[in-house]
C-alpha cells in the first residue's frame, strides 16, 4: 500500500487530488531573503487566502520545495494547510549553496550526520527551529519528500556530500525526491549520479528543465525512468511561441508518464494577495485553456493527478 506523507499526516495516494509540483508556500525571513525582499512569503493570511481558491477550483495538493534552514517554517505550512484544506508536502534536504551562509553547518557536517537530519524529519518529525539553532525540537508534521540542487558548471564534492545523504534517506525511508536544476544544466550528470547511488528513478523528479528547449534532450532524460517538471510556461518573455507548450505537444505524446507540471511561485511578485501576477490559479485557467486549445488538454489528468500521486508516493 502507498501513501503520501503531508503537513497534517499521511494519506493515500488517490486522496492528493489535483496535485501542482513544485511550489514555494512559505519562505520566512532569513539569509535567503536578504538579497532579494521579493523571496519572502510568510503572511499566513495572505497565503491562506490564496490557497483557499485553489481549492475552490479544485486544487487539492501542492508540493512545498523549500528545504531545511534556508526559510521553511514548519508550523506556518501547517497552518496555511489547515486554514485552506490543501494538503502540502514538506521537503527535507538542502537547497543550492547561495541560500545558506559560507560557514553553515552543510559544510561542516559528515554524510552520515546529514542523512540523519534528513531521516529524522521524515520520520519524527521537522524541527521547530529548522536547524537553525542548537536546540532540535521536532514536531508533529513531518517531511514527505527530499530536495537537492546543483549549479551551473559541475557537481562538486559538496554537492556529492548531499546527493549521498539525500540518497541514503531516500533508501532509507521511500521518501521521494526532487532536484532543482539550473535551467535543465546538470539534468543528466544528476540522473547518472542517482543511478550510481541507487536511487529509485520512479520517485525522482528533476525541476525546471523545460527551459531547455531541445527535444531530444528531454526525450533522453525521460528514458532514463526519471520524472521532469516543467514550470516556465508563464516565464518566457518571447514574441515566439512559448517553447514550454511546444515541449508538451511534441513529448505528452510519447511520455506521458513522465511529466508533472507546477509553478515555482517563489517571489511575492507572482502571488495575487500580494498584488502580483499570474497567481496561483493560472495551471487551472490560462494553462488549462492552453492544453484545449493545442488539443492535448486529454493529457491533463496525468500531469496534474496520475503522474503526482505515482511520483510522489512512499511505498
Amino acid at each position: 500500500m502507498s501513501f503520501v506523507r503531508t503537513v497534517m499526516g499521511d494519506i493515500q495516494s488517490e486522496q492528493m487530488g489535483l496535485t501542482y509540483s513544485h511550489e514555494h508556500v512559505v519562505i520566512e525571513e532569513g539569509f535567503t531573503t536578504m538579497a532579494n525582499p521579493e523571496f519572502i512569503l510568510n503572511d499566513i493570511i495572505k497565503i491562506s487566502a490564496e490557497l483557499r481558491e485553489f481549492y475552490q477550483l479544485g486544487g487539492r495538493t501542492m508540493v512545498d520545495t523549500m528545504p531545511a534552514a534556508c526559510g521553511r517554517n514548519i508550523l506556518k505550512l501547517a497552518e496555511v494547510s489547515r486554514n485552506s484544506k490543501v494538503n502540502i508536502i514538506v521537503p527535507t534536504g538542502l537547497h543550492q549553496e547561495i541560500y545558506y551562509p559560507p560557514n553553515h553547518w552543510r559544510y561542516h557536517l559528515s554524510v552520515e550526520e546529514i542523512t540523519e537530519l534528513f531521516i529524522k524529519d521524515i520520520t519524527d518529525g521537522v524541527d521547530q527551529y529548522d536547524y537553525n539553532s542548537p536546540v532540535v525540537k521536532r514536531t508533529s508534521h513531518k517531511a514527505g519528500m527530499i530536495k537537492l540542487a546543483t549549479g551551473d558548471e559541475k557537481i562538486t564534492d559538496h554537492q556529492h556530500k548531499i546527493f549521498e545523504a539525500v540518497v541514503n534517506a531516500h533508501l532509507e525511508t521511500g521518501a521521494p525526491i526532487l532536484t532543482h536544476t539550473n535551467g535543465g544544466k546538470l539534468a543528466m550528470g544528476q540522473v547518472e549520479l542517482f543511478v550510481k547511488l541507487g536511487a529509485d528513478l520512479n520517485h525522482v523528479v528533476l525541476s525546471h528543465v523545460d527551459k531547455q528547449k531541445d527535444l531530444a534532450f528531454h526525450k533522453d532524460l525521460m528514458q532514463t525512468g526519471v520524472y521532469v517538471e516543467y514550470d516556465s510556461h508563464f516565464r518566457w518573455k518571447t514574441i515566439d511561441e512559448n517553447p514550454t507548450y511546444i515541449l508538451l505537444e511534441n513529448l505528452l505524446p510519447l511520455y506521458s508518464d513522465r511529466i508533472v507540471i507546477g509553478m515555482d511561485l517563489a517571489k511575492n511578485t507572482y502571488w495575487k494577495t500580494y498584488g502580483g501576477k499570474p497567481g496561483l490559479i493560472y495551471l487551472l485557467t490560462e494553462f488549462r485553456h492552453e492544453l484545449e486549445a493545442r488539443g492535448i488538454s486529454n493529457f491533463f489528468e496525468k500531469l496534474f493527478f496520475k503522474n503526482p500521486q505515482m511520483l510522489y508516493s512512499i511505498q
